[in-house]
């Protein structure tokens, strides 16, 4: 399988932290060995980067890790091939127009038969299940959304419909984005925390690297990051339900569900090593 990494944040922000302690599982800590890639959101525009090598041993990330770029909205991605060879056109996150906005998505998990869901607008580029589950996805907002929907609730509500369909077909733990808010939809595991005033210290799982928050923040930001397993040690994690699409807007989590759309609130008080030590069951 793989790993994702995806930042929500109410100002632009860089995610050097987090990105450090991910890319250390992809052949260091962990065995996600086939290619890394990452998306940053600014303004309308979107860089992304992409390499079919260890994120360990990889040259990009290193540059990356150096060099703060900051965003509101990040995805991330470690591969661990399942479906499809090692290959640059198969690293994650992918990348499509939809509305005149830049659509990224990434996935977590094999999805079963999905490549016989027809396509009309969008064609891979690569081989994987992911990336056509992704073309899917995209071909059925822009038939059902000719423009896009007046009040953003209605695209969230269609987005949860549809990554369900996906989970049909098997394991979809997925990030996606169109530079607004963030998607994260859960199959097996996903974790999301938000840190916001007052700001504490963490320390990463996966490398030795501490930071002191209130030194690089302000009192006004909030910023929740998400990922497949808990990075850090000393924060409280939240899991994401399984079959269930959460929206973060400005670092604001919102589920999304045929009940409606409630805000979340973050874990206060769970250990995160409690959590970490949950995600590695099963």
């Amino acid at each position: 399988m793989c790993e994702l990494l995806g930042m929500s944040a109410n100002t632009p922000t860089d995610i050097c932290f987090s990105f450090t302690g991910l890319m250390q599982r992809g052949g260091r800590t962990g065995p996600h060995r086939d290619g890394w890639g990452i998306a940053f959101y600014e303004d309308r525009g979107c860089r992304v980067f992409h390499d079919p090598v260890p994120s360990a041993d990889s040259e990009i990330a290193r540059l990356l890790q150096r060099y703060s770029i900051k965003s509101g909205i990040v995805i991330c991605h470690i591969r661990k091939a399942t479906h499809g060879r090692v290959a640059l056109e198969n690293t994650h996150p992918f990348q499509r127009e939809l509305w005149g906005r830049p659509w990224t998505f990434a996935h977590n998990g094999k999805l079963r038969g999905v490549k016989r869901l027809p396509l009309r607008h969008y064609r891979p580029v690569g081989t994987t299940d992911s990336e056509h589950a992704f073309c899917w996805l995209l071909d059925q907002l822009r038939e059902r959304f000719p423009r896009p929907p007046r009040r953003r609730e209605t695209l969230w509500r269609e987005v949860a419909r549809l990554t369900r369909m996906l989970h049909d077909y098997g394991s979809c733990n997925v990030l996606m984005s169109d530079g607004r808010v963030l998607y994260a939809f859960c199959s097996t595991h996903l974790h999301w925390l938000t840190r916001c005033a007052p700001f504490g210290e963490a320390s990463l799982l996966d490398a030795e690297l501490r930071v002191d928050f209130s030194e690089v923040t302000t009192p006004r930001d909030v910023v929740t990051v998400i990922a497949t397993r808990p990075l850090t040690a000393d924060e409280a994690w939240t899991p994401i339900a399984r079959g269930s699409l959460v929206v973060f807007d400005d670092g604001v989590a919102r589920a999304v569900s045929g009940q409606g759309i409630r805000e979340l609130a973050p874990a206060s008080t769970r250990p995160a090593v409690e959590a970490e030590q949950e995600a590695r069951v099963g």
